[in-house]
């Protein structure tokens, strides 16, 4: 039986439905009155809308983008897809083809110099790999081994076989660490050394070997934590440069001949020839000399070879005595014009030291070189004169300026820098810089964890600056080639003070190097820096050229000329990206990164993909 107060049986009151109606009709009216326009509430908000009246003002406001963030738009072009070159083109150095090179005089080895082509002859396509290529073993394994694929050149282990520079293992080469003038080994050669220069203590820390071979000088030096820059000439001696890459040790293809070296003056604290066939006693000494400007007051050559101990050897060069002793002689008077003090000379091996300033020798000053300018030098004739000291103040200072030794060198200010030699460059700036590469690189770590570890050996920098990245990024499992453009200021100097290498280059040719030699390649505005200057599509075959598959590519630039950057590099097989700059996405500067695909050649038809 149902409860008497259940709300379900009982009725709605005749009041409350009135009330309802009521109410009803009251808002109605209500909201027909204010659609009017004459409520109080539109009035209020129409009279402050023509105190607030501001036509005039909204024809200055720019409501432009000012930032050229690319929206896909499917009426526009694709980007340009840019094809493998024929598979000929394998090992392709664009300045150092032989083809070109044999139509240069052979006199002072300018034939084997740079040699670029002209725009109209530059390859517009994607230089393959080789069929097989593989990433190279890491640090250390790679000093000693490289894979048959990525070099496939057996002339060395045949032409070189009983002084152990490398052997054909199935589907390796081993590199013993032997040499011509080191049949002990370059650990033993390089023991010998130590025995008057000193190595070990951080004193010596960038080298320069003429003539290189196959580096394995530099590649022992490593472990002693001095960095050594090789470079010899692509000649009959196929790949030594090549291989020397493939081992992760600094190289360029290059030789001493009618041009000065591409580095600053007061670059290397010693400098060695291992029978690199240099004619030193030749051309008034012109070679000798231009060692003499890029070494450093303080520092040591060495020669190891023809015509050091000539009584044992004379026979075996087939050359005479006469000529032989008339040789050596010739170099001692030549050194000894060039304030350099014979330190050791002991079987194959002789060993000289620049003295640290004019004021402890006398020169002849006649001889000195007339241009002021000792580091103008790319594609500037080698001159037959020496290269002037820096002034000093007493006996015992170093001209140029002291150097602290390696590490503390690394982060100590450059002489250069603390003696004002670089426009618009001082100490604070200086110490700046080296604080923003830092929180630069750890950016980058952030991003990609492979740096740092040993799957990034030989690195560039193609805009180095004071050497800030480099010096950021330092670490015993990698090195990095600092490129100082031409058109860009002079600060290689301080990047060898600071007690790392690198060149001088003009990113519109091809570099003195054989393809797939870095895994990673950086670049900071260098894009701004040649705008105008040369094609943007050159300039990223170029790297893409020398980039290892699967190796990586970050630049740093202004946001509209990545944006260019991105769209020629859309058609080059790289999965490209880009990310903000470390203080947020509304600065202009923005971080572009690619990654390389794995694709290799084919004989016999164009090239595939794998």
């Amino acid at each position: 039986m149902g409860s008497k107060t259940n709300p379900t049986n009982r009725r709605r009151s005749p009041l409350s439905i009135i009330i309802v109606f009521g109410l009803c009709c009251f808002f109605y009216l209500l909201g027909t009155w204010q659609k009017s326009g004459f409520g109080k509430g539109d009035s209020i908000a129409m009279d402050i809308t023509k105190k607030t009246e501001c036509e005039d003002d909204f024809a200055t406001l720019d409501f432009d983008s000012h930032h050229s963030i690319p929206i896909p738009d499917s009426s526009k072009p694709k980007s340009k897809m840019f094809k493998p070159c024929d598979y000929k083109y394998t090992d392709y150095t664009p300045c150092h083809e032989q083809d070109r090179a044999m139509k240069f005089p052979r006199e002072n080895m300018v034939y084997r110099e740079r040699h670029c082509p002209p725009q109209e002859e530059k390859l517009k396509c994607l230089i393959p790999a080789p069929k097989g290529y593989s990433t190279p073993f890491p640090w250390p394994k790679g000093r000693d081994y490289v894979h048959y694929a990525n070099v496939p050149y057996k002339h060395l282990t045949v032409e070189k076989a009983n002084q152990h520079w490398v052997e054909y293992q199935g589907n390796v080469f081993k590199f013993p660490g032997g040499g011509t003038m080191f049949p002990q080994g370059a650990d033993a050669y390089i023991d010998e050394l130590a025995t008057v220069i000193p190595i070990k203590d951080g004193s010596v820390r960038t080298a320069l070997d003429t003539g290189c071979g196959v580096a394995s000088w530099g590649a022992y030096l490593m472990k002693r934590n001095v960095l050594a820059f090789s470079f010899a000439p692509r000649d009959n001696h196929e790949a030594q440069v090549q291989f020397a890459l493939e081992r992760g040790v600094p190289a360029i293809i290059g030789v001493l001949g009618s041009i000065k070296l591409p580095f600053p003056a007061r670059s290397f604290d010693m400098a060695q020839c291992s029978r690199c066939l240099i004619p030193w006693g030749e051309n008034d000494g012109t070679y000798l000399m231009e060692v003499d400007r890029v070494l450093r007051p303080g520092g040591f050559w060495i020669l190891s070879g023809p015509p050091i101990n000539w009584k044992t050897y004379y026979q075996t060069w087939k050359r005479s005595k006469e000529d032989l002793k008339a040789e050596q002689t010739k170099i001692e008077k030549l050194a000894e014009s060039l304030c350099w003090e014979k330190k050791y000379e002991k079987g194959d091996i002789a060993i000289w030291r620049k003295k640290i300033n004019a004021q402890s020798c006398k020169m002849n000053s006649a001889d000195f070189c007339k241009t002021s300018d000792a580091e103008n030098v790319w594609y500037k004739k080698i001159e037959t004169c020496v290269t002037p000291y820096p002034k000093v103040k007493s006996a015992n200072e170093v001209a140029g300026g002291e150097l602290k030794k390696f590490p503390a060198r690394l982060q100590a200010v450059p002489p250069r820098v603390s003696k004002g030699l670089i426009p618009d460059v001082s100490v604070e700036s200086y110490q700046e810089d080296s604080k923003l590469w830092k929180t630069y690189v750890a950016t980058y770590k952030k991003s990609n964890r492979l740096i740092g570890t040993s799957r990034y050996r030989n690195i560039m920098d193609m805009n180095a600056g004071l050497g800030g990245f480099a010096a950021a990024i330092d670490s015993n499992k990698l090195w990095v080639m600092n490129v100082v453009p031409t058109i860009a200021p002079n600060t290689l100097g301080a990047v060898f003070e600071r007690g790392l290498i690198g060149i001088y280059h003009d990113w519109c040719e091809g570099f003195s190097t054989y393809p797939r030699t870095y895994d990673l390649i950086h670049g900071n505005g260098l894009f701004s820096l040649y705008d105008n200057k040369c094609d943007f599509e050159d300039i990223l075959l170029e790297m893409d050229r020398i980039l290892r598959p699967e190796g990586s590519v970050i630049l740093r630039d202004e946001v509209d000329v990545l944006t260019r950057v991105m769209k020629i590099a859309d058609g080059m097989r790289w999965d490209v990206k880009l990310l903000d700059h470390e203080e947020g996405p509304f600065v202009p500067k923005k971080i572009f990164v690619a990654t390389k695909q794995y694709w290799v050649g084919s004989k016999g038809n164009d090239t595939s993909s794998e």
